[in-house]
């Protein structure tokens, strides 16, 4: 089967995530709950949201004919006393793994994070998610 560079990118990233982050997440001093990926429901899991679009390339990377893509990895949490701290537990889990594999398993030639945002609750305790967004950039030559 002959899959295109977008959805070799989303498996690459999703078994990363199912994995490695969840090693990562295993080694810390205090319970946080994994990365589960399908029709999960349940506070004792998260389910991240992976979304892909293409980013706008410089002249140079035009020239050498790389192509970049923009990736967010977004996690939802449930408001409770330890959500916060949850949303920096995946954010280092993320941030080491991409560190450690930066081409993706082969797939990419470079995958960066350009930016974290947390966002907590306008009001608290009225129901509303903890969510953690974590941006991404990706290049692979010669596509």
């Amino acid at each position: 089967m002959n899959d295109f560079i977008e959805q070799k990118i989303i498996t690459a990233l999703r078994d990363i995530l199912a994995v490695r982050i969840n090693s990562v997440l295993c080694d810390m001093q205090f319970p946080i709950p994994p990365v589960e990926f399908g029709e999960y429901r349940g506070d004792s899991a998260v389910v991240p949201v992976i979304s892909l679009s293409t980013c706008e390339r410089t002249e140079k990377e035009r020239i050498i004919r790389l192509d970049a893509y923009s990736l967010t990895v977004k996690f939802t949490l449930p408001e409770k006393p330890e959500s916060q701290l949850h949303c920096y537990a995946y954010s280092g889990a993320v941030s080491k793994t991409i560190y450690e594999n930066p081409t993706l398993s082969g797939v990419a030639d470079r995958a960066i994070i350009t930016g974290k945002k947390y966002l907590s609750p306008k009001k608290p305790n009225c129901g509303e998610d903890w969510q953690l967004i974590i941006s991404l950039r990706i290049t692979i030559e010669g596509c």
